[in-house]
């Protein structure tokens, strides 16, 4: 592999990547926050409506887990290229 064709495949998968991170952090903060709360607020989750919930703590433990999974991820793919620092 090129050494072109290489970045371009690094540049593809972290992209990749960075897009799945943003649907989800899109999907958790304004879909089940905002969005679909009214639909989900009929489960409830320590006494409160789902949506009520992800609004104010649940989105933030979603956050915290992106955080550790992208990270990972991103060890994974700088791995992968051959970028990896350690």
């Amino acid at each position: 592999m090129s050494l072109d064709s290489n970045a371009r495949a690094y540049w593809s998968a972290t992209l990749g990547l960075l897009t799945k991170v943003l649907v989800i952090w899109f999907l958790v903060s304004y879909g089940a926050g905002i969005l679909f709360a009214d639909a989900i607020n009929g489960i409830k989750l320590g006494g409160y409506p789902l949506g009520f919930w992800f609004s104010q703590q649940g989105s933030i433990y979603i956050f915290i887990a992106l955080i550790f999974w992208y990270a990972k991820k991103m060890g994974d793919i700088d791995r992968k290229f051959g970028m990896a620092e350690d």
